[in-house]
């Protein structure tokens, strides 16, 4: 049967979004050895990134008649602004700054499990024995990922940035709990364009409270970077999401979305000489063969 020139065009935008998230946390390792601090960067990737979600939602608001913002909705967007891309990217940049960008993606692609565990927290669905299977299939994965860091003799540095990226999934499965709730409501564009605008706001306030706003003249490599993490690890991959998901729909996309962990994997081995071990490849095979389980119906 042949394919429809949509579906491929929808397969290739998955995949070059795919390509880009993954992409993020190189750069970020590429950035840190000239000296700027990780709410520096976050501060320059967000500011960049603030006329583009603007104009997103712009362009959603001309493009079809919105339902009017109550100020529960307003509240609601600042929260999921918060959570999804404020504090889970602040989180997950000091992360890097101890541990490999393989392992880091791993631990931040668990974040379906406990959006599983947290939907059975705090909206009492039954979490199925087989999710329970999926789940320890997908630690059990980040467990080996983690001995292949220890081995590699970065100790401290491991547990320390481990928990930081797992706070980051933490905060992340917060948000997609909340995008559910306004989604259906609001539209998925206008969601993510003031959401993402919110978190952009929010980083530039903590930059300018933490920081003397003098920091946001970098060496040009890190300005160059910044605007790469703000187009093509940032606002292209989230257009090429949603675009994807509309032709394609939410499962095939999200399927195609397991391709991260084993890019950032390659490209931390290709382009930041990181080690690939036996642990490593078999920990990356179990966390997307959980996550991809636990994320099936039936």
């Amino acid at each position: 049967m042949t394919q429809h020139p949509g579906s491929r065009f929808g397969f290739l935008l998955a995949v070059l979004g795919a390509v880009g998230f993954s992409f993020k946390a190189i750069l970020i390792k590429l950035a840190y050895p000239y000296g700027v601090d990780a709410i520096t960067l976050l501060a320059l990737r967000m500011g960049m990134a603030l006329p583009f979600f603007v104009a997103l939602g712009w362009a959603d608001r001309r493009r079809r008649e919105p339902v009017p913002l109550s100020g529960r909705d307003i509240a609601l967007m600042l929260g999921l602004g918060f959570a999804g891309y404020y504090l889970s990217s602040y989180l997950d940049f000091l992360g890097l700054q101890y541990i490999s960008a393989a392992l880091e993606r791993l631990i931040l692609f668990a974040y379906p499990t406990l959006v599983v565990v947290l939907s059975a927290i705090f909206l009492g669905k039954p979490i199925t024995l087989r999710a329970i299977g999926c789940i320890a299939l997908c630690y059990a994965g980040i467990a080996l990922a983690v001995t292949h860091d220890l081995q590699a003799g970065v100790g401290r540095s491991v547990w320390v940035g481990g928990a930081l990226v797992f706070a980051s999934a933490f905060s992340y499965a917060l948000y997609l709990m909340g995008n559910g709730q306004a989604v259906g409501r609001l539209g998925a564009a206008r969601v993510t364009a003031w959401a993402s605008t919110a978190a952009c706001v929010l980083c530039l306030i903590h930059f300018a409270a933490t920081r003397p706003l003098g920091l946001l003249i970098q060496p040009a490599p890190v300005m160059f970077l910044a605007v790469a993490m703000a187009l093509f690890s940032t606002v292209l991959p989230v257009w090429m999401i949603s675009e994807a998901i509309r032709r394609l729909g939410a499962g095939p996309v999200s399927l195609i979305g397991t391709l991260g962990p084993v890019i950032t994997i390659f490209l931390g081995w290709m382009i930041l000489a990181e080690p690939i071990g036996l642990f490593q490849l078999l920990g990356g095979a179990l966390v997307v063969a959980g996550v991809v389980l636990v994320g099936k119906k039936g």
